[in-house]
Formats: C-alpha cells, structure tokens, sequence
C-alpha cells in the first residue's frame, strides 16, 4: 500500500464535471417516466409536497425528503427495519431532512449532531477528533442505508459529506436490534440520495468568511426511454482556511448510483463514493495554566506545528436488490464495502518535563469494513387482524491495521521541525459480527400495538498482531414497545430496548468478562398533525450500563497483569422534547430540549459513585431552527435562524503542586440567521449569519495541565452566500 494520500483537487474536480456532463445529457422521454421507487420502502412514494416555490399536489409525506420543503418525515425504519412513522416507533427519534441541511448550510455529520435535539458534538480529544455523544454515551455506529459502520472520533474519524444524502435519521437510546455491538446512545443513520425520475441538474457555489470557498453539482435523470434505468451523480469540493491562524483543510466528494427496474416487482442499485479530506490541525488543542486556568489567549491562536497533517481517503461501494412480492411481502439484500486510507502526523502543547513543550506523532491506519444484510417483510394475518414481520440476517467486517512510527517525541521545543519518522511497529486486528434477527409488530387491539423483536450475534475480535483474542457466543439482544393510541393524533408508548459491548479484561480465573449491557427504559407520549405533517415528543428515559469492568478487590492468583470483575454501573436518566415539522403551510419548525444526567451507581473507586460520569458533557442542550416563506408581493423571501444553548460543563484538574483545580466553560447560547431569495425558477440565493452576537466560548475545555489540553475555541461570527442553479 503507498505510503502517502494524495489529494489531486483539479483532477478531481474535471472527472467530477464529466461525469455530471455524461449523466446530465442523457436521452429523457419525460413523459414516460415513472415515478421512482422510495429507497427505504421500496414503493412508489405519494406526490410531493412543495413548500416555497409551491404547489400542494399530497399532504402525506413518504421516506424521501428531498424536494419536499419538509422538516419531518413520514416513514422510518432505522429503529427495527418496520417502516413506522415517528408517532409509531416507541423511541425518541429526529429525522434531519434535505431542506434543513440545505437551509442551515449544513456540510459534515458535525453539523448535523450539533443541530439534533440530545445530540453532543465533543471535541474532548482535540479540535479535529469529534465524538458523538447522546444520553451520555459515545455513539460508536454510524450507519448508511441502515448498515453498521464503526466509528472512532479520536482515531482517524471520517465526518461524512452530507452532499450524497437525502436526511439522516436518529434514534437515541440503546440501538442493539438494528446495530449489533455498541454503546447505549443511538444510531445514526445517513440515507443517500437516490437517482430522481426526472431529469436535473444543480449547481451550487459557496464563499465564507476566512476563504471558505466550496463548490457542488447534482446531476440526475433516467438513463432510458422508459425510465427503467435511472443514474445520479454528485461532487463536492470544498477549500478553507479558518479562524485559527495557519489552520486550513479541504473537502473532495464524488458519488455516483444507478438504479434498474429489473420488473416490475425488482430493482436493483448499484453505488459509488470516494470521499477525500485533508487538515493540518487534529490532534491539540490550546494549553490551560500550571494553575488549571483558561489562558484566554486570542482565538486565532494555532496550536500545531507548520508540518502537521492529516489525510483520508475513503471508497466506498455499496449495492441492493428489492423485490416486492404480490401478497405484500418483500425481499431486501444489502451490501456495502469501504475502505480507508489515512495519515496522520501532528503534534500537541504539554508539560512532561515542566515547560511547554511539543509531543509529536506519526501513524497510519488501514481499514476495511464489510456489511451485508438481508431480511424478509410483510404482513400476516391472524385472530381477524393484520400483523408484520421482519426476519433477517447480517454480518459485519471490521479488519482495521495501524502501523506506528518512531519517534514518540515527548520534549521538543515549540516548532520544532518534523522528526525523522520511521516505522516500528504494526497492530492488526480483525472483529468479526454474525447475526439473525426477527421483528413483529402485533396488532393487539384498534388503539393497542406492540413490537417485539430479537436479535442473537456471535462476535469475534481476532488480535493477528498478540494474543488478546476473545468471543461473544449467541448475545440475545431484545427490543420491546407498546403503543396505544389516544386519538387520531396522540399516543403513548413504553419501550425497553437494550445492546452489548464486549470487553477483553478477564477475570481472576483468566475468563473473558461477560459483555457489558446498556438497557433502556422509555416511556412517552408523541403527537401527529396535519397528516404527518408536523410531529411532537416528550419521553421520560432511563438507561443502565452494567457489567462494567472494574478492577478485581484482590490480584491473588491472577494469571494477567490486572484482573477484574464487571461490577461497574452508570446510569442515564433524563427527559426528551422535540417538535419538528410544519406549524403552516409556510413555516417549518425543528426544537428540542434534552436533559440528562449520567452519574455511577457502582465503581470500584469508591470516590466515584454518585458522580457525574462524564463531566465535560453538558446536562442540558436547546436547540430551535425555523423557517418562514413569505407569501404575495414577498413570495421570493425566506428567512429562518438557529439557537443552540447547553449548560456549563467542567473538568475537576489534578495540579502538579497539589491540589486541584474545577475548570469550567459556564453555559452559553449561539444564535444564527438566514435569508433567502428565489431570484426565478433557476437561480436560488441564501445568506448565512453564524454566532451573529460573536459569542466567545469553548466547545471543548482541557483535561490536564501536564499532557495535550484541548481547550477548543468555538467560531467567531461568519458569513457564508451560497448560489445554487437548477436545470
């Protein structure tokens, strides 16, 4: 494998243009073409509804978001595979749809955790190593179609491009039935665009504050005549620089998909995606004082050297068949198979030896991912009523190598030059996950239903660099959910879901612990009105995370270095709000309030029970986003604003004297505009205002005086004006 990523951004960006040139010229016979199947249903979906520029030819939503002007959906599936609505799934759920991406300017999966209600965007590893966090928990999964993918923030952590997607779904809470293996937080499901039955072309340009210029084009249309064979193609490039001086990175995207009505009653896609980016600032963030204090240095200050980068490239190939029996049932096979390349050299401020200092690093990292599904849907009827079923089976491949380079240098003066890195070492490991899986939703009574679900994994982590291998054998993972109806627009629900980790500590007779469980408690009413149109949430939740490793009261007899026992507990609880969709006709709303408080119940330091799990997370986020088409004389207009509040978050700092120091960013509140203009049927303008009272804050605050902090300034006030053309 080369030992270098490069990035060729003009050769990427003419293969780009010739393929949209190649899709977009396509022979249409416009009125023949058939309306395209739903990606997530597999049926045709209702008309669209357009909001702005606008005619009203269904008021129901379907799955696809794109051209509806909506900030809701009508059908989801990420929670058990069911296509439910939001008022039918017996979890707290948020659907982030196109028009909102488009409205917010909204780039990376960053953007999107920062904006979804319960959601935590944490750069606690440094300013360029986001986590996802919810209900307390990393979110270690990030999936695509509604296929696993693992994610590590503070390891290479792509942010997909949010070019290639129609909306990303989020089900918060413990995950297990559709995920596997992971922590009990939620499931973040990217949903690609999907080729259109007419033909388009868009083109959009983008200029922002600190040189931030980014360029797109969209291009779909069906392929034949008869419109059985239908093509996509997006590409994305973005150049910027940033607010911190030095400080800049680029953004490359290309994705192409084809679908083929095989039948009538089959379709099959095919897709493509390399996704390329590059930064110079990843790993540190700005240092705190010997004393544990803010320094309060300026926020363009760069804490990196000037050699430091960081490099990706991801491809990705993915693919399904749907085929749609005549009784209602329907046949799903789904694959997907990614591979990333990665390079990292970087730096960070510390204090080994007493003064500042720079610690600088090298590695490279070499992952494949494999995910392959395949279930079965569709009614059954039994005791004079209608009842569903999915059964399937998955499998998923994380073969991941890291190769490190010498030296680990932990004293060189402040810009230093780059070292000499050579290579000294080498991991490879190799997860393995296997599963089958069974859903059914019962209908009990008219007001009365309930889903229950199954799922049993055999997991197997195989170390082909040591000896640290282990296995989960037959792990049950269970999914129940009622739900009564209390009119035609209410219902309430209770729900208990729960998902497995697996830990590689053994205990005193040299046995694997058991995997730890996160189970989650919710009970919670939901509103539906205007036909879907606009839907409403409050749930009460409760998570425990048990079977934690703590370390063993005694190491008599231990036949490893450390034994332990899984008598750890934290426990989650808290309360979910949301509102999203359409308070009229011309006016979308999206708000949520999330409180949660994630503390131990059980450690074996004592010291740490009752205490706040992770303090460095905020208890309490708002976040409201809203937007408002004018109409008569103004109809061109369309103004909107985002407000994101948390509350304070702290790190308590061991000084190197003695003593300690309790280190805070107090809470905050962020407000943003927009305004757009139709200026005709072609030509759309937008301007974004962010952080328009230049609030001065920390979106990450450090965790030490001694090794790498990572106090992280969040953005000044900034302008962005996108042009956006369609034909």
């Amino acid at each position: 494998m080369s030992e270098q990523v490069a990035l060729h951004p003009k050769r990427f960006s003419a293969n780009l243009v010739a393929m949209a040139i190649c899709v977009a010229s396509s022979p249409v016979a416009a009125a023949a073409v058939p309306q395209a199947l739903d990606a997530q249903t597999g049926q045709q979906p209702p008309a669209t509804l357009e909001l702005g520029a606008t005619n009203i030819t269904s008021d129901q939503l379907g799955a696809t978001t794109e051209d509806t002007g909506s900030y809701t959906t009508g059908v989801m599936q990420t929670a058990t595979k069911l296509p439910l609505s939001m008022r039918e799934t017996p979890q707290a759920v948020t659907v982030i749809t196109r028009q909102r991406m488009d409205d917010q300017a909204m780039t990376s999966v960053n953007d999107v955790v920062k904006h979804t209600p319960g959601l935590f965007l944490s750069q606690s590893s440094g300013p360029g190593r986001q986590t996802y966090k919810s209900r307390g928990f990393d979110i270690d999964n990030i999936m695509y179609d509604g296929l696993p993918s693992s994610y590590s923030g503070w390891s290479m952590g792509v942010q997909p491009n949010l070019a290639m997607f129609d909306r990303v779904e989020v089900i918060r809470g413990a995950t297990g039935l559709v995920t596997g293996a992971g922590n009990p937080s939620a499931a973040i499901n990217m949903v690609r665009k999907r080729p259109t039955a007419d033909q388009r072309v868009t083109l959009t340009g983008a200029a922002g504050s600190w040189d931030d210029y980014r360029g797109e084009f969209d291009a779909s249309s069906p392929l034949n005549e008869s419109g059985t064979l239908r093509g996509r193609v997006v590409g994305s490039y973005r150049d910027r620089n940033s607010f911190r001086d030095k400080e800049e990175s680029d953004h490359g995207l290309f994705y192409a998909i084809g679908e083929a009505d095989l039948s009538d009653s089959t379709t099959a896609t095919l897709g493509f995606s390399r996704q390329e980016d590059q930064t110079n600032l990843f790993w540190g963030g700005l240092p705190i004082g010997t004393n544990g204090h803010h320094l309060n240095l300026p926020r363009s200050t760069y804490p990196g050297s000037d050699w430091e980068n960081k490099e990706l490239q991801v491809d990705t190939v993915f693919g399904d068949l749907v085929h749609r029996f005549d009784n209602g049932w329907k046949l799903n096979i789904a694959g997907s198979s990614s591979s990333l390349d990665g390079l990292f050299s970087g730096t960070y401020l510390s204090r080994y030896d007493g003064p500042l200092e720079t610690t600088a690093y090298q590695s490279r990292e070499d992952e494949k991912q494999l995910a392959f599904d395949a279930y079965a849907s569709g009614p059954v009827q039994a005791f004079g009523r209608t009842h569903e079923i999915v059964v399937g089976t998955s499998k998923r491949i994380y073969d991941k190598t890291t190769k490190q380079y010498s030296p680990y240098d932990l004293g060189l003066p402040i810009a230093a030059p780059k070292p000499d890195f050579v290579r000294s070492g080498k991991s490879h490991d190799i997860t393995t996950q296997d599963a089958v899986y069974l859903t059914t939703r019962l209908s009990l009574a008219e007001p009365l239903s309930v889903i229950l679900g199954g799922r049993l994994d055999w997991y197997d982590f195989d170390d082909r660099a040591g000896d640290a291998d282990f296995k989960v054998t037959r792990n049950l993972t269970r999914y129940a959910g009622l739900i009564y109806k209390l009119d035609d627009h209410h219902s309430v629900y209770a729900s208990y879901t729960d998902i497995f980790t697996p830990q590689s500590s053994k205990d005193l007779a040299g046995k694997t612990l058991e995997p730890i469980v996160g189970e989650n408690y919710e009970v919670g009413i939901k509103g539906e009105y205007f036909n879907g149109g606009l839907n409403a949430s409050l749930a009460v939740f409760r998570m425990d995370q048990k079977n934690r490793a703590t370390q063993a009261a005694t190491q008599l007899g231990c036949p490893v270095l450390t034994c332990y026992d899984t008598s750890g507990m934290i426990r989650s609880q808290g309360i979910d709000l949301e509102l999203q969709g359409a308070l009229t006709e011309n006016w979308q709303l999206a708000a949520g309030y999330t409180y949660t408080r994630t503390h131990y119940i059980k450690d074996s330091d004592a010291a740490k029970e009752n205490q706040q799990f992770e303090s460095d997370t905020p208890e309490h986020l708002f976040k409201v986003s809203t937007l408002y088409r004018f109409q008569g004389p103004l109809e061109k207009l369309r103004i909107g604003g985002n407000v994101y509040w948390q509350s304070r978050m702290y790190n308590d700092l061991d000084l190197v004297g003695g003593g300690s120091y309790r280190l805070e960013q107090g809470s905050y509140a962020v407000a943003d505009l927009m305004a757009g203009y139709q200026v005709n049927k072609h030509l759309d303008l937008q301007l974004n205002a962010n952080n328009i009272f230049d609030r001065v804050y920390y979106s990450a605050i450090g965790t030490s005086t001694t090794w790498g902090s990572t106090d992280t300034y969040g953005d000044p006030r900034s302008y962005a004006l996108t042009a956006k053309y369609t034909f």
